[in-house]
């Protein structure tokens, strides 16, 4: 399992992505999630730079996508395409293992609905890729609220349609936003039972490869307020780390707590004495 952050590390020198990876080496973590939640901003050269460091260095990236899709919107439908399709080919120039994104909210559409406008979101942006030659990793991202597309079994669902005709469309399982979406999910019984549900809509060589967001949670009735550091929160992680220990799952764990590395680092440490 690599270990990382969403964004450059608070310690790192500057704000730069450059600057990000070298802070991940220096801290000892193995991954970092370029932020592309304001709108894709990094010129293509600026991106082989920063794949050729991170390649040097031996730090993993993968890709979080603008907040502003939704596929499930009319107006918004082909900037949301164009902007999911923008995330991953700047992203392939630096060997992104995965783009992350917010699929869209249901607004007045029915479940179903707004299944068959994601789907036809995603298949777009495929051929797009595609057609282009570039060989992207989609991670639709579970939500923490019910009024957002994203409950695990959907996701895995339009996953495994995508990974039955080949193509690597998988969920990112953000367990701060399952638990505060349903209020549960938060003990080592129900973390495996994730992980089941994974393998048996995917296949064991899913959990193999597989993208999760963490961090504590502050929730009420309508799901996710604002993230939260870990011993802030009510986030029982050390049982999630002996759940990923104990089902023999690997992938890429991405901390989006306020406080990033800090929480990243224990996150490692921890995960590492249980391991070895």
């Amino acid at each position: 399992m690599l270990f990382g952050v969403a964004g450059v590390p608070h310690s790192s020198r500057s704000r730069s992505t450059l600057d990000g990876v070298k802070a991940i080496k220096k801290l000892g973590l193995d991954a970092m999630e370029v932020q592309f939640v304001r709108g894709v901003r990094m010129k293509e050269e600026k991106a082989k730079e920063v794949g050729m460091l991170a390649k040097s260095l031996n730090v993993t990236l993968t890709v979080h996508a603008p907040y502003y899709i939704n596929l499930n919107s009319d107006d918004k439908f082909e900037a949301s395409v164009r902007r999911l399709y923008d995330s991953a080919r700047i992203g392939s120039f630096f060997d992104s293992k995965g783009v992350v994104f917010h699929p869209g909210y249901y607004l007045k559409s029915s479940k179903q609905k707004a299944y068959e406008r994601v789907k036809a979101g995603i298949e777009r942006t495929l051929d797009m890729l595609e057609k282009d030659g570039i060989d992207a990793k989609l991670r639709p991202e579970t939500t923490g609220k019910p009024t957002q597309f994203g409950e695990l079994d959907e996701l895995l669902n339009l996953s495994a349609e995508f990974v039955e005709i080949g193509y690597d469309v998988k969920p990112c399982i953000d367990f701060a936003h399952i638990h505060a979406r349903y209020r549960r999910y938060n003990s080592y019984d129900e973390f495996c039972e994730i992980f089941e549900k994974v393998e048996v809509k995917l296949g064991r060589r899913a959990l193999r490869s597989v993208h999760i967001h963490l961090s504590g949670i502050e929730y009420g009735m309508r799901g996710e307020r604002e993230h939260l550091n870990l011993e802030e929160s009510d986030m029982n992680w050390r049982e999630l780390l002996m759940a990923i220990k104990d089902v023999k799952v690997d992938g890429i764990l991405i901390c989006e707590s306020p406080n990033l590395e800090v929480d990243a680092v224990m996150l490692k440490n921890a995960f590492m004495e249980l391991k070895f």
